[in-house]
Protein backbone atom coordinates (compact mmCIF):
# COMPACT_ATOMS: atom_id res chain seq x y z
CA UNK A 1 0.00 0.00 0.00
CA UNK A 2 1.75 3.13 -1.17
CA UNK A 3 -1.00 5.61 -1.65
CA UNK A 4 -2.34 7.84 1.09
CA UNK A 5 -5.96 8.17 2.07
CA UNK A 6 -7.49 10.96 0.00
CA UNK A 7 -8.99 13.83 1.95
CA UNK A 8 -12.71 13.62 2.50
CA UNK A 9 -12.86 9.82 2.10
CA UNK A 10 -14.10 7.83 5.04
CA UNK A 11 -11.18 5.88 6.52
CA UNK A 12 -13.13 2.64 6.78
CA UNK A 13 -14.31 2.70 3.18
CA UNK A 14 -10.79 3.57 1.99
CA UNK A 15 -9.34 0.56 3.86
CA UNK A 16 -12.11 -1.69 2.54
CA UNK A 17 -11.31 -0.55 -0.99
CA UNK A 18 -7.58 -1.27 -0.48
CA UNK A 19 -8.40 -4.78 0.72
CA UNK A 20 -10.85 -5.44 -2.10
CA UNK A 21 -8.33 -4.30 -4.74
CA UNK A 22 -5.51 -6.37 -3.22
CA UNK A 23 -7.79 -9.39 -3.17
CA UNK A 24 -8.68 -8.80 -6.84
CA UNK A 25 -4.96 -8.69 -7.70
CA UNK A 26 -4.54 -12.07 -5.96
CA UNK A 27 -2.28 -10.79 -3.20
CA UNK A 28 -4.08 -12.94 -0.62
CA UNK A 29 -3.90 -16.14 -2.69
CA UNK A 30 -1.63 -18.97 -1.53
CA UNK A 31 -0.71 -17.42 1.80
CA UNK A 32 1.07 -19.76 4.23
CA UNK A 33 -1.42 -21.44 6.52
CA UNK A 34 -4.36 -20.93 4.17
CA UNK A 35 -7.24 -23.20 5.13
CA UNK A 36 -5.68 -24.11 8.47
CA UNK A 37 -7.00 -23.03 11.86
CA UNK A 38 -5.28 -20.11 13.54
CA UNK A 39 -2.62 -21.31 16.01
CA UNK A 40 -3.30 -20.67 19.71
CA UNK A 41 -6.85 -19.52 18.95
CA UNK A 42 -8.25 -20.80 22.25
CA UNK A 43 -5.21 -19.88 24.36
CA UNK A 44 -5.40 -17.31 27.14
CA UNK A 45 -4.26 -13.79 26.25
CA UNK A 46 -0.55 -13.22 26.80
CA UNK A 47 0.99 -9.79 26.11
CA UNK A 48 4.41 -11.36 25.51
CA UNK A 49 3.29 -14.12 23.12
CA UNK A 50 5.47 -12.81 20.31
CA UNK A 51 8.56 -12.59 22.56
CA UNK A 52 8.10 -16.17 23.73
CA UNK A 53 7.55 -17.42 20.19
CA UNK A 54 10.64 -15.56 18.93
CA UNK A 55 12.77 -16.96 21.78
CA UNK A 56 11.56 -20.50 21.06
CA UNK A 57 12.29 -20.06 17.35
CA UNK A 58 15.79 -18.73 18.12
CA UNK A 59 16.47 -21.38 20.75
CA UNK A 60 16.98 -18.82 23.50
CA UNK A 61 16.53 -19.42 27.19
CA UNK A 62 16.04 -17.06 30.09
CA UNK A 63 17.00 -19.30 32.95
CA UNK A 64 18.91 -17.65 35.75
CA UNK A 65 22.65 -18.36 35.33
CA UNK A 66 22.76 -20.85 38.22
CA UNK A 67 19.84 -22.88 36.83
CA UNK A 68 21.31 -22.80 33.32
CA UNK A 69 24.63 -24.11 34.68
CA UNK A 70 22.82 -26.77 36.70
CA UNK A 71 21.19 -27.98 33.47
CA UNK A 72 24.52 -27.79 31.65
CA UNK A 73 26.16 -29.87 34.41
CA UNK A 74 23.46 -32.55 34.13
CA UNK A 75 23.93 -32.66 30.36
CA UNK A 76 27.72 -32.78 30.79
CA UNK A 77 27.47 -35.76 33.14
CA UNK A 78 25.31 -37.66 30.65
CA UNK A 79 27.68 -36.73 27.82
CA UNK A 80 30.72 -37.83 29.84
CA UNK A 81 29.16 -41.18 30.68
CA UNK A 82 28.32 -41.72 27.00
CA UNK A 83 31.62 -40.33 25.63
CA UNK A 84 33.50 -42.59 23.21
CA UNK A 85 36.81 -42.30 25.08
CA UNK A 86 37.91 -41.64 28.62
CA UNK A 87 39.91 -38.66 27.37
CA UNK A 88 36.75 -37.09 25.89
CA UNK A 89 34.80 -37.78 29.11
CA UNK A 90 37.54 -36.19 31.21
CA UNK A 91 37.56 -33.08 28.98
CA UNK A 92 33.77 -32.68 29.26
CA UNK A 93 33.87 -32.94 33.07
CA UNK A 94 36.88 -30.66 33.49
CA UNK A 95 35.30 -27.97 31.29
CA UNK A 96 32.05 -27.93 33.25
CA UNK A 97 33.96 -28.06 36.56
CA UNK A 98 35.71 -24.79 35.64
CA UNK A 99 32.32 -23.11 35.17
CA UNK A 100 30.97 -24.59 38.42
CA UNK A 101 34.01 -23.39 40.41
CA UNK A 102 33.74 -19.91 38.88
CA UNK A 103 30.10 -19.68 39.90
CA UNK A 104 30.82 -21.01 43.39
CA UNK A 105 33.37 -18.24 43.98
CA UNK A 106 31.44 -15.46 42.21
CA UNK A 107 27.76 -16.31 42.62
CA UNK A 108 25.37 -14.41 40.34
CA UNK A 109 22.04 -13.07 41.51
CA UNK A 110 19.25 -15.62 41.62
CA UNK A 111 18.93 -19.07 43.13
CA UNK A 112 22.06 -20.78 44.44
CA UNK A 113 23.85 -23.21 42.17
CA UNK A 114 23.51 -26.11 44.61
CA UNK A 115 26.24 -28.08 42.84
CA UNK A 116 29.81 -29.03 43.58
CA UNK A 117 32.39 -29.77 40.92
CA UNK A 118 32.29 -33.34 39.69
CA UNK A 119 34.70 -35.89 41.10
CA UNK A 120 36.25 -36.61 37.70
CA UNK A 121 37.93 -39.85 38.78
CA UNK A 122 34.70 -41.05 40.43
CA UNK A 123 32.63 -40.38 37.31
CA UNK A 124 35.25 -42.05 35.11
CA UNK A 125 35.21 -45.10 37.41
CA UNK A 126 31.40 -45.22 37.08
CA UNK A 127 31.77 -44.91 33.31
CA UNK A 128 34.21 -47.83 33.25
CA UNK A 129 31.85 -49.92 35.41
CA UNK A 130 28.89 -49.24 33.11
CA UNK A 131 30.86 -50.26 30.07
CA UNK A 132 31.92 -53.48 31.76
Amino acid sequence: MTERKPPGVNFESWVDRQIREAEARGEFADLPGAGKPLPDLGAAHDDLWWVKRKMAREGLSVLPPALALRKEAEDALEAALAAPTERAARKILEDVNVKIRDMMYKPPPGPPLGRKPFDVEGVLAERRARRG
